[in-house]
């Protein structure tokens, strides 16, 4: 059995809100799970920031016993220091090749190599 860690909707319509899960890869993205491992609600609150509670015990746990985060979760739990950042690469436009420049993982931006070229210059 494969576990993911991954997202399950709740909310209402226009009004996402999420629970992070331990779940089969199997099953649907809303049905039987095994565990619920915290909480993220992508509304911006009164202080204007998105909500999120995690349990990071549980989230270690599963991540050391092989669970594979998915894709929106790697980047919650990146921003929440569990993880290390993902491996991005930029596009150059869309559907062209890849862009092999890193992308910082915070802005999304492609990392400019500039100031390295300058500093090895000097």
């Amino acid at each position: 059995m494969v576990v993911r860690i991954r997202l399950a909707r709740f909310g209402c319509k226009n009004r996402p809100f999420y629970r992070v899960l331990a779940a089969d890869s199997r099953s649907p993205r809303d049905g039987k799970h095994l565990e619920v491992l915290g909480y993220y609600n992508p509304l911006p609150g009164q202080d204007g920031g998105k909500r999120m509670g995690l349990n990071f015990d549980r989230v270690k746990y599963w991540l050391s016993v092989g669970a594979q985060p998915s894709d929106p979760v790697q980047r919650i739990l990146f921003r929440a220091g569990v993880l290390p950042p993902p491996p991005m690469l930029a596009m150059a436009h869309k559907g062209g090749p890849r862009d092999t420049r890193p992308v910082d993982p915070l802005s999304g931006r492609p990392k400019s190599s500039e100031s390295a070229e300058n500093k090895s210059d000097n």
